[in-house]
């Protein structure tokens, strides 16, 4: 593929029309474009034939469609689904496809590694080394399989969405355009650990639901497992979240990772209840996947429950998010960190 060529999948309408009339071809040619880009999803400018022979022509020149297959896919016995892109030219990435009933949700990744290196997480481990771009943000996608069965779309994969706004938001923009797919913006979720000010920026661009990696409630610990809170603390971030309004589609998640003997007694839900005092919320706890080399380990089933039953007793709804995937490199982060290991070992 020429990397001089720019890719249509992760352009918006304004940016199409700019290029194709800057080329001399019609304002019109742009919309045809974005159509068969994100509605009809072509893979070849050629697959466009409701446009002249000649701007197909001057298009060639001009663009990729931009699509690119994953290289990898790891199936679960429970369905899901595990897929690896490739991202640059020794990279890789996973998005994972979560069916359930009549729903189905896929996990996208916004980053190559991640800057945050939360204890324990093993996108951490790789480092942070990229950006996605809006192409390879919305590859994971628009490239899936299972594209039409989508209903939900969660930015909690690889990466720390907040620290790649200038490529997360305008792929949240293409998926919410009317131009393009018009989904509603509640069929998505933003996770963050609570980059301040990037999480300020993205509350105000859109309507969409938001869950905050929280995992301990005292902030001393909570930077033992995450150093991010060293620099967002999350007293800060809770105040921050107060001056939005979730009582109404709007949703805020709590995502709390539960390890044994570290944050699942009752004393630290008591205390995860007066720290989210004043929110309208909810914690979704989830069970633990071990990594390789790190000392934490998963809380048992009872325990798991008996923290939503108190927590949503005393005012916060919880769930336990069903665990899913655990055959198949469950952890997010496992999979990439294998191939790119086989990439360095051949290489």
């Amino acid at each position: 593929m020429d990397n001089a060529k720019k890719k249509l999948l992760g352009m918006t309408l304004g940016e199409i029309k700019k290029t194709v009339t800057a080329a001399g071809m019609p304002t019109f040619t742009a919309k045809q474009i974005v159509d068969w880009v994100y509605c009809k999803r072509v893979r070849t400018i050629d697959a466009m034939t409701n446009i002249s022979l000649k701007n197909r022509q001057i298009m060639n020149d001009l663009f990729d469609v931009g699509y690119t297959e994953p290289v990898e896919a790891m199936r679960s016995v429970d369905g899901t689904i595990k897929y690896l892109f490739k991202a640059g030219n020794n990279s890789f990435i996973e998005a994972v496809y979560i069916p359930d009933g009549d729903r189905a949700t896929l996990c996208v990744s916004s980053q190559v590694g991640c800057k945050m290196n939360c204890l324990f997480c093993m996108t951490g481990k790789q480092r942070h080394t990229a950006n996605l771009t809006v192409n390879e943000i919305l590859n994971q996608i628009f490239a899936l399989p299972e594209f039409d069965t989508l209903t939900n779309i969660v930015f909690m994969g690889m990466g720390e969405p907040c620290d790649n706004l200038d490529n997360l938001l305008p792929a949240i923009e293409i998926l919410t355009a009317e131009y393009a797919t018009a989904w509603s913006p509640h069929r998505l979720t933003v996770s963050s650990v609570g980059v301040r000010k990037g999480l300020k920026r993205l509350l105000d661009s859109g309507d969409y639901h938001i869950a905050i990696s929280l995992h301990h409630p005292d902030p001393t610990r909570r930077s033992e497992l995450m150093p991010a809170e060293r620099g967002y603390s999350i007293t800060e971030i809770i105040e921050l979240l107060k001056q939005y309004d979730f009582s109404h589609q709007r949703r805020l998640t709590f995502e709390y990772i539960v390890f044994k003997g570290v944050n699942d007694s009752l004393a630290h839900a008591r205390k995860l209840l007066k720290l989210l005092e004043g929110l309208d919320c909810r914690i979704n706890l989830i069970r633990y996947h071990s990594i390789p080399e790190v000392p934490l380990s998963g809380t048992d089933n009872e325990t798991m429950i008996r923290l939503r039953d108190y927590l949503t007793a005393n005012g916060i709804f919880s769930t336990v998010r069903a665990s899913r995937g655990e055959d198949i490199f469950a952890a997010c982060g496992m999979l990439s960190t294998v191939k790119q290991n086989q990439k360095s070992e051949d290489n």
